[in-house]
């Protein structure tokens, strides 16, 4: 190995700091950029680096984890007999199959492909089944590997251009449904290959629909990927904007709801980078498109609604870092409305982080419950969560230590 080599965080005998420099490194951030993040002084982040100060406490590691995107503790503290997966969550029994279906290939006329209107239905119904179901996972995980075959049976039996492009719209919806069951579980790899398969299905299509909703799952990918992926989610968010902007005037309620949801994500992103001013002026753009849609109205694949800009709303405080505004915030939003169980429970984590950076754990860890009943396999899966239980089931409280530690059992983190 060169001199030079930047040394392997894995390998001992590093130490906690020397650890927590070189990921900060490898993710292109400064040290001033992770203090702020994590709530210290850029000199007492070098202490911590530089071995001049002991290594910190538990919910210390998981903030810089949170904030570096360290999915298993055991890399920052280099015990590797004790690992917690913070950020990925337990592979889904189906995941196996659903990874198979995705990657066959019948090249020739094997599979029978079924009726167009008989695909429209089954997704339709499986969509519906994704929001409704508390295991929404294991259902829609269930109806995928068909879903799959037949969509790209469907694509090559096409006889027209015309057919060829609807059934790339049904492929392309198919794959995005793949990417709400993937994300979040160990097979990375899996999650690129169906958000870049869905986006050039929907570009094959010519559907504005289809490929707003691609370009937003896509988008999504390049931003949990780490800070240095928010510019291509930036890019690709914006490229679809674009694209859609000509047909808003004329667009049909999911038209301007999708291009509504890629407005969001610029602020989340913008919110990420702790852009204050950008990120609540995106959230204004996507609350004004918002108000143009009818008041009972939610888009089947995103939940954006005038509903759901409340929850965006925590969304955007929670991810600036201000615990106040994100308690008010939530105090405003009204959860009742939104009708998909994972989207509720998804909000439910956003309050949870909220009353977290507010100072108030008790509140935090009763509003996970609340999202362990509306949805368990979303707080199941979700690194936030997980991360809050952990950092409670800790807790010098025995009350809540203990409630902490029966929702850890509960969502598998911790054994029984």
């Amino acid at each position: 190995m060169p001199s030079d080599a930047t040394p392997d965080p894995y390998a001992d005998p590093l130490k906690f700091g020397q650890r927590v420099q070189i990921l900060r490194e490898r993710r292109g951030m400064t040290r001033t950029q992770l203090a702020g993040l994590i709530g210290v002084s850029p000199h007492t982040l070098k202490k911590v680096e530089n071995g001049q100060q002991q290594a910190p406490g538990l919910e210390m590691v998981l903030r810089i984890a949170e904030a570096l995107r360290v999915r298993d503790l055991a890399d920052l503290t280099g015990r590797h007999t004790m690992h917690v997966d913070l950020f990925i969550g337990p592979g889904h029994p189906r995941l196996g199959a659903v990874k198979a279906a995705v990657d066959s290939f019948a090249l020739g006329s094997s599979v029978e492909p079924p009726p167009v209107a008989h695909l429209e239905a089954r997704l339709h119904a499986a969509w519906k089944a994704r929001h409704q179901a508390p295991n929404h996972r294991e259902v829609i995980g269930r109806l995928l590997p068909d879903l799959i075959r037949d969509a790209q049976a469907l694509v090559r039996h096409a006889d027209s251009s015309n057919e060829r492009r609807r059934a790339q719209s049904l492929l392309a919806q198919t794959y995005s449904l793949s990417q709400f069951f993937i994300a979040y579980q160990p097979d990375s790899a899996l999650l690129w290959r169906v958000a870049e398969r869905g986006m050039v299905a929907a570009q094959d299509s010519g559907d504005p629909h289809a490929i707003g909703v691609a370009a937003w799952l896509l988008a999504q990918a390049h931003r949990d990927s780490g800070s240095r992926h928010f510019d291509s989610a930036d890019a690709i968010n914006s490229e679809a904007v674009r694209f859609l902007e000509p047909l808003l005037p004329d667009a049909d309620d999911d038209v301007l709801a999708i291009a509504g949801a890629l407005e969001f994500e610029l602020g989340y992103t913008a919110a990420r980078r702790r852009e204050t001013g950008t990120a609540w002026r995106h959230w204004d753009k996507a609350n004004d498109m918002a108000a143009r849609l009818p008041d009972d109205y939610y888009h089947p694949v995103t939940s954006f609604s005038q509903a759901i800009m409340g929850a965006h709303a925590v969304t955007v405080a929670v991810e600036l870092h201000q615990g106040g505004e994100s308690v008010r915030q939530a105090a405003r939003a009204d959860e009742v409305t939104i009708p998909s169980r994972p989207r509720r429970a998804r909000h439910r984590i956003e309050e949870a982080r909220g009353y977290q950076l507010d100072g108030q754990p008790d509140v935090a860890i009763a509003t996970l419950e609340k999202a362990h009943r509306a949805a368990p396999e979303t707080i199941a899966y979700n690194g936030y969560a997980r991360a809050i239980i952990l950092e409670e089931a800790e807790s010098k409280t025995v009350a809540r230590r203990r409630r902490a530690s029966e929702l850890a059992v509960q969502i598998g983190l911790l054994a029984a």
